[in-house]
């Protein structure tokens, strides 16, 4: 007679607890690159509108119109373009970004040329402004061939575009190339764009696909990259060729082609999601844009109407919709804005119909239109600094890595 032994019982294994390493500051590139972003915004705006009202006798390294522009561009918007790839690129490729000291040393690089704009001489703002997206473009190039991700190819060379305008436009700035330094911000706006209109096209349709039960968006294969392209022929010819009926032609189809872009994502059912209809709402600032850019080839409206609604309707309001929702997302948190948030979503719209649209009325409005503009948009990013410095400083409330 066999006894058979007792089965052995096992014990589920406990949950293992991820090494956190670092501050978290520097856990993943948006959170330090999101919040410098945010405090640029908040305070380099007043910063120009006291010097334009001449209230503030501050001579900055380039002159007044040319810093504010420039520091929007590749200050503000820069460092909110490379904290998302540097986070998105993980995902991508399944491969480490920088972190820690790495990322640490990109950050200060990149403050340190914030700070040099307005104290330091102009050739040490130009060197540490024009190294700083070379390196990150060469990261993240690096980033993709490795992992044999083509398909963020075309990003990595509008980054490498991006750098070559930067640098054109403090060569241009110093007289060492003899073109217009409005000229090299156009372009920087103009691959900014891009950078949008290719993402868009991917994150738009699907957030607004996984809110919204039931709803199928599917891409015309043919139609999508026919939009790219003549956009970024639309807005080559309004950087490089005078004005003029062709470059009229282009911005205008493709205007056309963007509004029926967005029309085909269904803006109409994200009405009561805030994280959703930020994001449709400023990307109708792009064929709104073009289309003003288009009447401004026959001077029937300013070409700064045209470059506002690109700038401060379609980059400032995708960037307050991507930094709160992103970071929420990072950061363990639910994807539902509080109601400060949403604020801040409507005062930067608001900024951008009162840049556009004021002037428009009336030359005489221009006052007023910069005032109401610089007020909302300031406190739209003082909003967000107030809610997510504290978020972006702590570790992930799910208590992972990130």
């Amino acid at each position: 007679m066999t006894t058979s032994s007792p089965p052995l019982r096992t014990t589920p294994a406990a949950p293992v607890t991820p090494v956190l390493r670092g501050l978290p500051l520097l856990r993943l590139g948006f959170r330090p690159f999101y919040l410098g972003a945010a405090l640029l915004a908040a305070l380099a705006v007043p910063l120009w509108i006291a010097m334009f009202f001449g209230r503030l006798p501050l001579s900055p390294a380039a002159p007044p119109l040319l810093w504010h522009a420039h520091e929007m561009l590749f200050g503000f918007a820069a460092a909110v373009i490379v904290g998302f790839l540097m986070t998105a690129g993980k995902a991508w490729t399944g491969l480490a970004t920088p972190r820690g000291p790495l990322l640490g040393a990109l950050v200060m690089l990149w403050l340190a040329a914030r700070v040099a704009a307005l104290v330091a001489p102009y050739p040490v703002y130009a060197v540490l402004d024009g190294m700083f997206l070379p390196i990150v473009a060469v990261i993240f190039l690096n980033l993709l061939l490795r992992a044999r991700n083509r398909r963020n190819l075309p990003l990595a060379g509008i980054l490498i575009l991006l750098s070559v305008s930067n640098v054109a436009f403090h060569l241009a700035v110093t007289n060492s190339l003899a073109i217009s330094p409005l000229g090299t911000l156009h372009a920087g706006l103009a691959l900014i764009i891009m950078i949008e209109c290719v993402m868009a096209g991917r994150v738009i349709p699907a957030f607004t696909m996984s809110a919204t039960p039931g709803l199928k968006l599917t891409a015309n294969p043919k139609l999508e990259p026919i939009t790219l392209l003549l956009t970024a022929l639309g807005l080559a010819l309004w950087v490089f060729a005078p004005p003029g009926w062709v470059t009229l032609v282009a911005l205008a189809c493709a205007a056309g082609l963007h509004l029926h872009r967005l029309w085909h994502w269904q803006p109409l059912v994200t009405r009561s999601r805030p994280l959703l209809w930020i994001l449709h709402a400023a990307y109708a600032w792009i064929p709104l844009g073009l289309g003003l850019l288009a009447l401004a080839q026959i001077a029937v409206v300013p070409v700064s109407a045209g470059l506002h609604a690109l700038a401060v309707g379609a980059t400032g309001g995708l960037i307050i919709g991507m930094i709160t929702r992103t970071a929420r997302g990072h950061t363990g948190r639910p994807l539902k804005p509080s109601a400060p948030e949403v604020m801040a979503y409507a005062l930067v719209m608001l900024a951008a119909v009162l840049r556009v649209f004021l002037p428009l009325l009336s030359p005489d409005l221009l006052p007023l239109s910069l005032l109401g503009a610089a007020l909302a948009w300031t406190v739209a990013f003082t909003l967000y600094l107030v809610i997510y410095t504290p978020w972006l400083m702590r570790t992930r409330l799910d208590g992972r890595d990130g």
